[in-house]
């Protein structure tokens, strides 16, 4: 038994919702699909970026002036 969706009313300024519609219809999606997968790929990334963080936080912390003064000893800039 599958879990039925949710409903929510969003509010798009009236040229995204011009373009939501149009690319619904061209891809013969409805805007529902297209704002689902939209927010789907958008909750992934942010699911990436916060593994990414864990898995970094026991790294040094560097200042900004500690890397531009490696940078500039090691020729890079």
């Amino acid at each position: 038994m599958s879990i039925p969706p949710k409903r929510a009313a969003v509010c798009f300024a009236p040229e995204i919702h011009k373009a939501l519609r149009h690319k619904a219809a061209e891809t013969e999606r409805s805007v529902s699909d297209l704002v689902d997968d939209a927010v789907r790929a958008s909750l992934a990334d942010d699911a990436e970026n916060l593994a990414a963080f864990e898995q970094r936080a026991t790294e040094p912390n560097l200042s900004f002036e500690r890397v531009v003064r490696d940078l500039r000893r090691r020729g890079k800039i």
